[in-house]
């Protein structure tokens, strides 16, 4: 999806999504040491404002300006500070020594994942986390919500095969109830060894 398109869908006054972290950011963290993290495609924030409010010094780096700018009001609202980066993530080279890197929801083809996944990965410090989670392939035919593009969607195994280099703790499919259903998601823990 264009950063026009993304523009559209943040620009009301309401959050897209809701305004608390997802939940499989929240169990999968529990009792990891803040340090600094990295939310890729982080949208209106909701993440990063959780991660900040844990102790992470935190970026959120989107395409999405009105995106950024909820997110932006989402922070300040909390009490919380975030640093915002504007920017393609096909183009974007995260900074060295990251203790954690996530990528929620971030639906784009094979070729573009393996990028920006694994330059993620190559920046995690040793010891450091990475945590991805989106919509499964599944999800098309046993799931309910996200995108209905096959090349978007991808599965644990895909995820597993981007983060070469790096000790996989988690790689599975999880259930996310969604309404009158459940939507499938893929959800893969790693760590750079150390």
């Amino acid at each position: 999806m264009k950063r026009e398109a993304w523009d559209t869908k943040y620009a009301g006054s309401e959050f897209l999504w809701k305004e608390e972290p997802n939940r499989f950011l929240v169990a999968e963290l529990d009792g990891l040491a803040p340090g600094r993290a990295l939310d890729l495609a982080c949208g209106e924030g909701r993440n990063a404002v959780w991660l900040a409010q844990q102790g992470w010094a935190v970026t959120g780096v989107d395409f999405s300006e009105v995106g950024l700018a909820k997110a932006a009001q989402l922070a300040e609202s909390r009490g919380v500070e975030v640093e915002w980066v504007a920017a393609d993530l096909l183009e974007y080279v995260p900074p060295p020594g990251l203790d954690l890197a996530i990528a929620f929801y971030f639906q784009v083809p094979d070729d573009e994942r393996r990028l920006v996944l694994g330059r993620a990965a190559e920046a995690l410090a040793p010891g450091g986390t990475m945590l991805v989670v989106a919509h499964d392939l599944l999800n098309l035919a046993e799931g309910i919500g996200g995108p209905q593009e096959p090349d978007v969607l991808y599965t644990p195994e895909d995820v597993v095969g981007d983060l070469s280099g790096l000790v996989i703790e988690r790689a599975e499919r999880v259930v996310r109830p969604v309404g009158e259903g459940d939507a499938i998601d893929a959800l893969v823990r790693a760590t750079k060894p150390s």
